[in-house]
C-alpha cells in the first residue's frame, strides 16, 4: 500500500475501508474472532433488553465490544510475530502470552459487568 497524500473527507473514505478489510481479514483467518464476534451479536439484544437505563446497555454491550477490540489487537500482534518469522523466541511467545490475557482480562470483565448488573 503506497503513501497516499489525502485527507478530508477521501482520508476518512480510505480509512474505512482499511478498517473493512481489517474486520473481513479477521473473520476469514481469526476463529476466536468470528466467536467473539457471534457472542457480542447474540447478547447485544439481550442486553438492550436486560439493561433498566442507557448507562447498564451500554455497560452489557460496551463490556461486548470490548472483547472484540482486544481480540482484533491480539490477532494483530500475533500476525505480525508471526511475520517476523516461525522460528520460537523466548520475546514472541511472552507477547503471544500477552495478547492472550488481554483478552482474557476482557473476558472477565464482560462476566464481571453482567454479573454486577444483572444482580443488581
Amino acid at each position: 500500500m503506497a503513501f497516499q497524500n489525502h485527507s478530508g473527507w477521501r482520508r476518512l473514505v480510505n480509512a474505512t475501508g482499511y478498517s473493512w478489510a481489517g474486520l473481513k481479514a479477521a473473520w476469514r483467518n481469526e476463529e476466536a474472532f468470528r466467536q467473539e464476534s457471534l457472542l457480542c451479536a447474540l447478547l447485544a439484544p439481550l442486553a438492550l433488553w436486560l439493561g433498566d437505563s442507557a448507562v447498564e446497555r451500554a455497560l452489557l454491550i460496551g463490556s461486548l465490544l470490548l472483547i472484540v477490540i482486544v481480540e482484533l489487537l491480539n490477532s494483530s500482534l500475533e500476525a505480525t510475530i508471526d511475520r517476523i518469522g516461525p522460528e520460537r523466541h523466548e520475546l514472541s511467545g511472552r507477547a503471544k502470552d500477552i495478547g492472550s490475557a488481554a483478552v482474557f482480562v476482557a473476558l472477565l470483565n464482560a462476566a464481571l459487568v453482567w454479573l454486577l448488573l444483572l444482580l443488581s
